[in-house]
């Protein structure tokens, strides 16, 4: 499965539960997460996906520490199950 087919999924459950899955650009911030999640409520997190088994690069990982820090929740998903287990905690 492809990182593309991970991310359209995200988006079609987000839209389901009423939000949005906005992709992320950040000139000048590479590494950023793929998505921002907005849900009713005001709740909102970051979504790094990736295909199967891929882990987020050095340069992925310090911008989610930075995030974190702030007090946003910053996800790594790499799977259709992995964006059912994210949408379950919401």
């Amino acid at each position: 499965m492809r990182e593309k087919i991970v991310e359209a999924y995200l988006r079609d459950r987000v839209k389901e539960a009423g939000g949005v899955a906005y992709k992320f650009v950040s000139p000048g911030n590479a590494g950023v997460p793929d998505r921002i999640v907005l849900l009713p409520g005001g709740r909102i997190a970051f979504a790094e996906l990736k295909a199967p088994g891929k882990e987020p690069t050095a340069l992925q990982k310090a911008q989610q520490r930075k995030l974190k820090a702030l007090g946003f929740e910053v996800a790594v998903i790499d799977s259709k199950q992995g964006v059912d287990e994210f949408m379950a905690g919401r």
